[in-house]
């Protein structure tokens, strides 16, 4: 039996490679490497991440021993520390914003955006670039201005490029009849009912338990498979984020973010520590900083005036010195001569695929440059804001998530646009507990009720 994300034989490589990323010096890395190499590291791994053929009980064994001396590597940074306090002092002081008063209409924008930017990029979750464009193109939706469609595709194209054959039945704009169930909006249903229980007495424990009870193993994946495999393994809290966990700074994270900060509009401090308490349990730094920066921005997104604005008061929230930190200014940076003529679509993400180039799709860093970029270059146009994040080809329905919810809560649910909204028909499809759908409209309601309670 293979399983993806939780077999030590194809850790080892992921290790290696988020060791690199952090800094870690080679000299440290490349005996145990070598080490690997030479008593398993022949592996041959399928395209999903998994071993292609099961690893003998010797190679296992050694996988192990390998990934605890990598796991001695995993030092504290003082540029980018884990703890609540470390970060904190590494920040801008703050003053609390005061009591802020939030429309409705925002809230429900935020709820229906997230919906409808993960809905785009569903069906080309894993496709790159190239064939994200030649769909688009084939079926006369280049540049994206709608959701995708199979009619009208190439087959020499769609056999090139295949969709998500998870997704695409009920994502491609033919078929759409409410938001189909993805992570992207279980883990904010999740967190409503979490902040709703418990509110600011949450703690990162009861986020574990209630993964245990809402969440299979099998809906959760890269570092929240790991970590839930560490919860039931009765590791402590933080050593669930780092115990064989090569996949602590990747996007899982950040896509956890957004009711954290609906809970706290206006208030990106409160908001960022509200999302710490959950990033803690599966990630480490820049995974960390990643849920607490899109936080940051869902809390500024109902009552900013502007896209640049929710952002500058998302950057107060991220340890200045950090590698998100230099992301995130980049995309910010590209997005603003994306925006000023400068740099064509196309040069922008050439750009940005360079900087990250070798970069897991699914990390925290890529993923969040792009998603700067797109908020700086197109923060009050809600369809050219998604379309770019999903035409980026990393996470496409994460960061099409990400961005969606942060335009919707600037510009409110008429500022979307029947065309997202309508095919949406009020309804997201859920595994969480309480019910196979939800109402979006009484989700919003939920969340603006919490944002009360809780300032």
């Amino acid at each position: 039996m293979r399983l993806t994300w939780a077999q030590p034989e194809d850790l080892v490589p992921a290790e290696l490679a988020a060791l690199r990323e952090q800094g870690v010096e080679e000299s440290e890395i490349a005996p145990i490497e070598r080490r690997w190499a030479n008593g398993g590291g022949s592996i041959a791994l399928a395209p999903s991440g998994a071993s292609a053929v099961p690893a003998p009980p010797e190679v296992r064994a050694l996988a192990r021993t390998v990934l605890d001396e990598l796991q001695a590597l995993q030092t504290p940074s003082s540029e980018e520390p884990d703890e609540w306090s470390d970060i904190t002092a590494l920040l801008p002081a703050v003053s609390s914003p005061g009591e802020v008063s939030v429309a409705f209409a925002r809230v429900h924008g935020a709820w229906l955006g997230r919906s409808a930017g993960c809905l785009l990029g569903k069906p080309v979750e894993k496709i790159p670039r190239r064939g994200i464009e030649e769909i688009a193109r084939s079926t006369g939706n280049w540049p994206i201005r709608t959701y995708f469609t199979a009619v009208g595709l190439s087959p020499d194209i769609g056999n090139r490029w295949p969709w998500n054959r998870r997704s695409a039945p009920t994502s491609l704009v033919e078929n759409i009849d409410g938001m189909p169930e993805d992570d992207d909006l279980n883990f904010p249903i999740l967190a409503l009912q979490l902040l709703e229980t418990h509110g600011a007495n949450l703690t990162t424990e009861h986020i574990a338990e209630a993964w245990l009870g809402a969440l299979p193993a099998g809906r959760v994946f890269t570092a929240e498979r790991a970590a839930y495999r560490n919860i039931l393994d009765a590791r402590s809290i933080p050593d669930t984020a780092k115990h064989h966990n090569p996949f602590r700074e990747w996007i899982g994270a950040l896509i956890r973010a957004d009711v954290h900060g609906w809970a706290h509009p206006g208030d990106v401090r409160a908001a960022a520590a509200s999302a710490w308490t959950d990033a803690r349990l599966s990630h480490t730094r820049n995974g960390i900083y990643g849920e607490m920066w899109a936080a940051a921005l869902c809390a500024a997104s109902l009552v900013a005036p502007s896209a640049g604005e929710a952002l500058d008061a998302a950057d107060t929230v991220v340890p200045p010195d950090s590698r998100l930190a230099v992301a995130v200014r980049l995309g910010r940076e590209t997005g603003r001569s994306l925006a000023t003529g400068g740099l064509t679509a196309d040069s922008a993400l050439d750009s940005l695929h360079s900087a990250f180039e070798g970069m897991h799709w699914v990390h925290t860093l890529n993923n969040a440059a792009l998603a700067a970029c797109a908020l700086e270059a197109y923060g009050d146009d809600f369809g050219a804001a998604i379309a770019f994040a999903v035409a980026g080809g990393w996470d496409t329905d994460s960061v099409g998530a990400t961005v969606g919810s942060v335009v919707g809560g600037l510009v409110g649910a008429e500022g979307i646009g029947e065309a997202w909204t309508g095919p949406l028909k009020d309804r997201i499809s859920t595994s969480m507990p309480g019910g196979a759908e939800r109402s979006i409209r009484e989700l919003a309601d939920r969340t603006l009720r919490l944002s009360k309670g809780m300032s």
